[in-house]
């Protein structure tokens, strides 16, 4: 009987510089912690282990599949799925808490069990919360019932999807979001995330691409930049959101040289 358990489960690669912070925050919340690591060259693993996580490790074939993958490492079917650099807020973690106390049998007003259980991601950069920019409220589907769903979404953008008879609820408290330690962080990962979103094009409408190459990284910059607020942040803001248009920039143009190629 494994009601009112909790498994947290963590992907990992070369992150030696969070992983301690990410662990220390669910530690006492956990029945367990599992770290799927794809094969990392740091001290990852071994902080790891030592602040009593299972480590497993897998080679990484895609954020999607990797987190599959994962989830079915679970002892318990209640899951919280984290990211390396993602820790608890103390009012995301009494929230949790409370439902785990619970045993996890929280229900609607028609009496239909509550499955999963979404939350907002706070991120940040150089230590600085950014509620602008399109980057707040984020919200995030992170803890759920194994067997009611699975990843989904387009790598790197994954996302996890609950039973189309599933429901799900918003709780109070952030997941802490630290992946940008400076702007050149912001600038990498845009670029990292434009190619492989180039990549999942490889096989699409080449006018649909053509055309979404033409207003997407624009679009993308006015709503963030002016709507979202990223003109609150100053030069920050006008950072991210110029790192944006470019991820967007290079996903579709990229996309377009290779359906060219593949034509000729």
């Amino acid at each position: 009987m494994n009601r009112g358990r909790l498994s947290v489960v963590i992907i990992t690669f070369n992150e030696e510089n969070n992983i301690g912070n990410c662990i220390q925050s669910v530690k006492s919340l956990a029945d367990e912690i599992i770290v799927v690591d794809s094969f990392s060259q740091d001290r990852t693993c071994e902080i790891a282990e030592n602040m009593g996580a299972i480590v497993v490790q897998h080679a990484f074939e895609g954020h999607i599949q990797q987190k599959n993958w994962a989830k079915d490492q679970a002892n318990f079917d209640w899951v919280l799925s984290l990211d390396a650099d993602e820790c608890l807020s103390t009012e995301l973690f009494d929230s949790i808490l409370n439902i785990k106390m619970g045993q996890f049998s929280e229900t609607t007003i028609e009496n239909k069990p509550i499955l999963g259980y979404s939350m907002s991601r706070l991120n940040h950069l150089g230590g600085r919360p950014i509620k602008g920019c399109g980057w707040y409220p984020d919200r995030k589907l992170r803890l759920w019932n194994r067997r009611s769903g699975h990843w989904a979404g387009t790598n790197p953008h994954d996302r996890f999807e609950l039973k189309d008879s599933s429901v799900e609820k918003h709780m109070n408290g952030d997941i802490l979001h630290f992946t940008y330690i400076n702007k050149k962080a912001v600038l990498t990962q845009a670029i990292k995330f434009g190619n492989i979103g180039a990549k999942t094009l490889e096989n699409a409408f080449l006018l649909a691409i053509i055309l979404k190459f033409m207003t997407s990284p624009s679009i993308k910059f006015l709503k963030n930049y002016f709507i979202k607020g990223g003109f609150k942040y100053g030069w920050s803001g006008l950072y991210i959101c110029a790192c944006q248009w470019l991820e967007s920039f290079i996903k579709y143009g990229k996309g377009i040289l290779l359906n060219v190629y593949k034509i000729f």
